[in-house]
């Protein structure tokens, strides 16, 4: 894969739980017909076993799309189903090691609330850097927050691609856009939609616009 070509415009973070009576592998697929242009599976509470068989499900479906995957925080899963890639966190393993572990040719995302953190994530070779939360979120309670306006002194002070990443829905997400976002990171606005086609479609209807 062509780390340069990756488009990070409508990013889809997974969440099994607000998924009510869904498939996983059926609604990311169908978000990805929406328009989705790459797909993150964050998983939680899982065992090891459950995690790998579920991220070879998603890679099928990524895989025949032609849609980066990125597997959250696992390496070791990363490795196993051999995904485009990770995103990892400030606690998680440090970038030169899942560098390492990973080579050159993978996509390491790094997440950063501060331009000290995002700076840092660049100079150690991260391929693009995950922002936020930009807007109050409930997928992930330990969120640092970062107003538009910190969101945009970070975009300014990297030349790697920046995804807005927290509470982003189908009304806020021109903000971002404006704010400079290489792209948006959602998760409640596709995997909870009753129709994640549609909601797909109008996320990225706005942002193209």
């Amino acid at each position: 894969m062509d780390k340069k070509a990756v488009d990070y415009s409508l990013y889809l973070v997974t969440d099994r739980e607000l998924l009510g009576n869904k498939d996983l592998a059926a609604t990311v697929e169908e978000a990805i017909k929406g328009g989705t242009t790459l797909v993150q599976i964050r998983e939680k509470n899982i065992s090891t076993l459950d995690f790998f068989e579920l991220a070879l499900a998603v890679k099928q479906i990524t895989g025949k799309y032609k849609v980066p995957f990125i597997i959250n925080d696992r390496i070791d899963i990363a490795l196993a189903v051999d995904a485009d890639g990770v995103h990892i966190g400030q606690k998680d393993m440090p970038l030169t090691v899942a560098r390492k572990l990973l080579g050159p040719t993978k996509i390491i995302g790094v997440s950063a609330s501060t331009l000290e953190e995002a700076v840092k994530a660049q100079d150690e070779g991260a391929d693009y850097l995950g922002v936020g939360a930009v807007f109050p979120t409930r997928t992930k309670s330990d969120a640092d927050h970062v107003s538009l306006a910190g969101f945009r002194s970070i975009k300014e002070g990297v030349s790697v691609p920046v995804v807005a990443i927290g509470g982003i829905l189908k009304d806020n997400i021109k903000h971002v856009m404006e704010a400079g976002a290489d792209g948006a990171a959602v998760v409640s606005a596709i995997i909870a939609s009753a129709d994640p086609y549609e909601a797909a479609c109008n996320l990225r209807h706005i942002i193209k616009k």
